[in-house]
């Protein structure tokens, strides 16, 4: 059975500020579990399809260094610590945050379905366990209606950790997070910090449009895509109708999922997710 720790709304005093931030903010980032990995050594959260957003005390960064445009009620009762999350409507909402949350001067109706889902606390020298101890004690009767503590919990197999993606997945979900119980706060990749999807994420660069037949007559039938590597590719399927009428424009670094790869290392099942976004 799964081991469930709820974890509430927190917070304190939040004011606005100057850039704190002239550059990209270190940021943990998260590796690609494989089967084998103790499982058990790890604390489990579902992923949110949400934005990226770091709180420096008095403002939220996106993972460029971007800050945000927030309503200052949004902001009311954040706690002076700095902390590390997303922000994130629901399943399946991303595209109306993303619109939300680029605007320069903010929709307040947009914000106020907007919650700050927080899973770390990036100036904690503890170890995860540590640092979710005292999240715990950080939220414990502070009233931040806009900011909410993701839920963690535990499991002990391979199985188990699987059969909770498909739960999450079925309900709408990306699937997993995973993050070693005794590992410190680091930036940048490790296995520290794990995802779990049923089917792979990667980014490609668009180097052409190639035109549509049938049905697609006179829009887009397929991106011709370059990976990081040089590999090119035809990405065909995953589009709306107003996507294949208004593609992402040449040299756009879009996101697709897929399936592995084949031999000669050209993704299997490529399908368009969306351009990234570049907060």
């Amino acid at each position: 059975m799964c081991r469930f720790i709820n974890l509430v709304a927190a917070a304190v005093v939040g004011c606005w500020a100057g850039l704190a931030y002239s550059k990209a903010p270190p940021v943990a980032l998260a590796s690609v579990y494989e089967e084998g990995v103790d499982v058990s050594a790890y604390w489990v959260s579902e992923k949110l399809d949400g934005v990226r957003a770091l709180w420096d005390g008095e403002a939220l960064y996106s993972r460029r260094g971007n800050r945000f445009a927030v309503p200052s009620w949004f902001l009311r009762g954040f706690p002076a610590t700095p902390l590390d999350g997303e922000l994130w409507i629901g399943r399946g909402s991303f595209e109306v945050l993303s619109g939300a949350v680029r605007r320069e001067v903010p929709d307040a109706r947009a914000w106020r379905r907007i919650r700050y889902m927080v899973f770390d606390l990036p100036d904690h020298v503890g170890t995860f366990d540590e640092r979710l101890h005292r999240l715990l004690e950080l939220i414990q009767g502070i009233d931040a209606p806009y900011l909410e503590l993701v839920v963690q919990f535990r499991v002990e197999s391979h199985e188990e950790l699987m059969a909770e993606m498909e739960r999450v997945v079925a309900r709408g979900g990306e699937g997993l997070m995973l993050r070693r119980a005794d590992s410190r706060h680091r930036a940048g990749r490790s296995d520290d910090l794990l995802k779990v999807k049923p089917h792979q994420d990667a980014e490609a660069v668009v180097v052409a449009h190639l035109p549509g037949k049938g049905r697609f007559q006179g829009m887009l039938g397929s991106l011709l895509v370059e990976t990081p590597t040089g590999r090119r590719f035809r990405l065909g399927t995953g589009f709306t109708d107003a996507e294949r009428s208004h593609p992402p424009e040449l040299g756009a670094t879009v996101t697709y999922r897929h399936r592995g790869k084949t031999a000669n290392g050209t993704p299997r099942f490529a399908s368009y997710l969306r351009v990234r976004e570049e907060f």
